[in-house]
């Protein structure tokens, strides 16, 4: 163990580094020193965490990174939040995000976009963009994010980090700012494995103010980092490795790593997951009709951003003109469109169908293996503006994260290469519904027999 002085003094260290930094990288958007400081004097021995800006922090401003919620403060904290309190965890503000986590790239924040630390041309991904970089950069060791199509494992792949997205209902939602109630998940990010871990211990159980909350066991997930990984079945499903739409270096480094693992002793099968293809389809009819529902109460009636007008519709509609940013606007309508009267079913009701297809298809292919292997992201992070009015391009970079979502199962998403220009390379690791312990064996394993994860941004 460090001594108490040591570690009292990581807080000190962190905020020294985002005074360095953070105005190169925009990674943290809030933060109040002195309560650090504060904290870290109550809890000398209090491990610093940064959290989403979707996540209810108490007193401190929440605003999805939203002109619609600006100067918001909840009068409560989220569930997570009250853990890692309870846990002596020490928070450090609020990370930048992707507006109502609706983006891949971090670029559709209020607060402008947050920079690759290994490339500041470059974005870390999104939506949980300014976690993943905070951890990368060093700013801290580890973050909350929230994953709905990828949200976690995507920045974390293009930030050189691990990020894991638990099973549906291992961790509460009650304070998240929903974007889609039915695929949103809280999750850590952190420099290493053992790290994400020790932060998924913290937030994980049941919660009762979380209808969606599953009463299962949570086990001690650090007591599953062994670096033993024989006897475990990996599954390779051939539509994760297309000929057309996968980086050759992104490829070249995920069948590498494939043959790490299997010189650990894992035994490799080939699988199909036959539904793969409609997923995306089936994801951006999903995902934008619940984000319509949910966004519906932000109006200007109650809390957050308010234009004054003549009357109440009126209101409404400048409120939400003004405070809702083109991505926000985009799947609003989308989402609007598709539960409307005599769409419904031909959309949402449809695409619900085609989910449980893509759900069953993991089910069976977890019938002949314990763990999937499939790249993270189909490509290196892309250029700060590259895709920003390319809509399909930008909901493409999270072709290989949402099928998780959709079905409900744990994902995490490891360092395992590098580009030539230097850019981090993630490999995903899937597993059985709330078997979080198998992924956190095989990535440690994998962790502890590679060097990827010991790379820093040089910033």
């Amino acid at each position: 163990m460090h001594s108490k002085k040591a570690i009292s003094n990581t807080a000190k260290s962190c905020l020294d580094r985002i005074g360095a930094i953070n105005e190169k990288l925009n990674a943290i958007i809030y933060i109040d020193k002195d309560k650090v400081r504060r904290s870290a004097e109550e809890k000398p021995s209090g491990i610093p965490v940064t959290i989403k800006d979707n996540i209810c922090v108490k007193d401190e401003p929440t605003t999805c990174a939203s002109k619609i919620l600006e100067n918001f403060k909840p009068p409560y904290d989220a569930t997570v939040i009250k853990k890692l309190k309870d846990a002596g965890f020490i928070l450090m503000g609020k990370a930048n995000m992707d507006e109502f986590a609706f983006g891949s790239s971090c670029e559709t924040s209020c607060y402008g976009p947050t920079r690759n630390p290994w490339d500041t041309k470059r974005i870390p991904g999104g939506s949980s963009g300014g976690s993943a970089c905070a951890v990368a950069s060093g700013e801290v060791p580890m973050a909350l994010g929230s994953d709905t199509g990828g949200s976690i494992r995507q920045p974390a792949a293009l930030s050189g980090i691990v990020g894991m997205k638990p099973t549906y209902g291992r961790v509460s939602r009650y304070g998240l700012i929903a974007f889609a109630s039915s695929l949103d998940q809280i999750g850590p990010l952190a420099g290493n494995v053992r790290d994400a871990a020790v932060l998924l211990n913290a937030i994980s159980g049941y919660d009762e103010l979380d209808s969606t909350s599953r009463d299962v066991a949570c086990p001690d997930f650090t007591k599953s980092l062994e670096n033993d990984v024989r006897k475990i079945k990996i599954g390779v499903p051939r539509e994760y490795f297309p000929e057309k739409g996968l980086d050759g270096e992104v490829k070249g480094a995920i069948l590498e790593s494939k043959d790490i693992l299997q010189d650990l002793g894992v035994e490799l099968i080939d699988i199909g997951l036959p539904h793969t293809e409609y997923a995306l389809s089936c994801y951006y009819i999903i995902a934008p009709a619940e984000a319509s529902s949910n966004l519906a109460r932000f109006d200007g009636d109650q809390y957050g951003l308010r234009k004054d007008a003549k009357n109440m519709i009126d209101m409404h509609l400048k409120t939400r003109t003004a405070g809702f940013g083109d991505e926000a606007k985009r799947r609003i309508l989308l989402g609007t469109y598709s539960l409307s009267s005599g769409y419904y079913e031909a959309y949402y009701l449809k695409a619900m169908k085609v989910r449980t297809k893509i759900k069953n298809d993991f089910l069976e292919a977890f019938k002949k293996c314990d763990v999937i292997l499939t790249p993270t992201t189909p490509a290196p992070a892309f250029k700060i503006g590259e895709k920003i009015n390319d809509p399909l391009g930008m909901y493409l970079s999270d072709i290989f994260t949402i099928p998780a979502n959709l079905a409900g199962i744990p994902g995490i998403s490891i360092p395992c290469g590098f580009t030539k220009k230097g850019l981090p390379i993630g490999l995903q690791l899937l597993g059985k519904p709330f078997d979080e312990e198998t992924l956190f064996r095989v990535a440690y394993a994998f962790e502890q027999n590679t060097e990827f994860h010991k790379r820093k941004p040089n910033i």
